[in-house]
C-alpha cells in the first residue's frame, strides 16, 4: 500500500511571491507620490522668486496677480515684503 502526501510548498511561494509583490507594489506607488509632491513644491518656490524677479523689473498687474494666487497674499504691501524676503 503507498501512501502519498502532498505537499504545500508551491502555494507557499506563490503566496509569499504575492505578498511581496504588493508590499513592493504599495512600496514604490508611496514613493512615486512623495517624489511629486516635492517637485511641486520646488517648481512652486521656483515660480515664485521668478515672478519676484519679474515683479522687481516690471511692476505690471499681471505679475501681482500671478504673486497673489501663489503666495495667497491680496495686499501689494505684503507681496513686496514677501519678495524682498525671497528674493534675499
Amino acid at each position: 500500500m503507498k501512501f502519498e502526501f502532498k505537499t504545500e510548498n508551491e502555494n507557499y511561494s506563490k503566496l509569499f511571491g504575492k505578498f511581496f509583490f504588493t508590499i513592493l507594489s504599495i512600496s514604490l506607488i508611496i514613493i512615486f507620490c512623495d517624489v511629486a509632491l516635492k517637485i511641486g513644491i520646488i517648481s512652486r518656490n521656483f515660480q515664485i522668486v521668478h515672478y519676484c524677479r519679474l515683479l522687481s523689473v516690471e511692476k505690471s498687474k499681471s505679475n501681482f496677480n500671478k504673486l497673489s494666487s501663489l503666495s495667497n497674499l491680496k495686499s501689494r504691501q505684503k507681496i513686496w515684503e514677501f519678495c524682498k524676503a525671497a528674493i534675499k
